[in-house]
């Protein structure tokens, strides 16, 4: 018998008619998902006798038939449409704030993020101010880890135990801070399934886009599928090895911009 093993949905900023995104790049709209697919895609899986929990729950127990449900950023999305859509299924989640956000337009602001929290929701930290990790010095790399849990516990009142890598940066540098600034999980962007023997400071995650299906999300849950996504992101990790962050940026940007372009002159027809 396979080893059972869990799925960690990654999930951003969720989109409700009339409310204005925090960014409009379609770097980062391509990770907005309607808030009115999200509830479909979480029913789906309570339907189906799936269990949502929080990284600490998901990290207890890898039984086979329970997700990982995760945001990053800290949207107060997270608030006003996540919460009671998980809350309605009986779900938890683990939220990952990037603190320097508390307060901006768009994003949670301290009292939202308390409120959060005391709904039951897990806090975890997004860093400080959404760097890539992977390019900062060493002062700075302390400060978007230790110096951004440190804010977020005294804003919640509760330890803020796991973390997640802004844009998926990673590399030994940054679990040496991660793991020096007291956290005891980091999940990255890396496509995958979680086992009892995964590395906890290399998480794997599946990322839900603007455009995943529930169909694709049942799949990927149950670990089909997933293949194809993971040679897509070595061929990508190769290209950012080459061109460095921040040409791998802009050409993506182009690319995507011209993606959206063609969705959009074909939605026209």
């Amino acid at each position: 018998m396979a080893e059972p093993g869990t799925i960690f949905l990654m999930y951003h900023e969720l989109a409700q008619t009339g409310r204005a995104l925090c960014n409009s790049e379609p770097g980062y709209t391509r990770y907005v998902v309607p808030a009115s697919e999200f509830r479909t895609q979480i029913e789906t899986l309570a339907q189906q006798g799936w269990c949502g929990k929080d990284v600490t729950q998901a990290m207890q127990a890898f039984d086979g038939k329970s997700v990982g449900v995760t945001f990053d950023d800290g949207s107060e999305s997270d608030l006003l449409f996540a919460a009671p859509a998980l809350k309605h299924v009986g779900f938890s989640a683990t939220f990952y704030i990037t603190a320097g956000f508390v307060g901006k337009p768009g994003y949670l602001s301290e009292s939202q993020l308390r409120d959060l929290s005391s709904l039951g929701f897990e806090i975890g930290c997004h860093s400080l101010t959404h760097p890539y990790l992977t390019d900062i010095d060493a002062n700075r790399l302390r400060e978007e880890t230790k110096g951004a849990k440190d804010r977020l516990e005294r804003l919640i009142g509760v330890a803020v135990d796991h973390f997640s890598c802004p844009g998926g940066r990673w590399n030994q540098r940054v679990v040496d801070a991660v793991k020096a600034a007291g956290f005891k999980t980091m999940a990255t962007s890396r496509t995958g399934v979680n086992f009892a023997g995964t590395n906890p400071f290399a998480l794997a995650r599946f990322a839900v886009l603007d455009r995943t299906t529930t169909d694709e999300l049942m799949r990927a849950c149950r670990g089909h599928g997933l293949f194809q996504i993971q040679f897509r992101e070595k061929a990508r990790d190769t290209i950012k090895s080459v061109l460095g962050n921040s040409a791998y940026d802009s050409l993506r940007a182009l690319m995507l911009g011209r993606e959206r372009k063609s969705s959009s002159e074909i939605d026209n027809q």
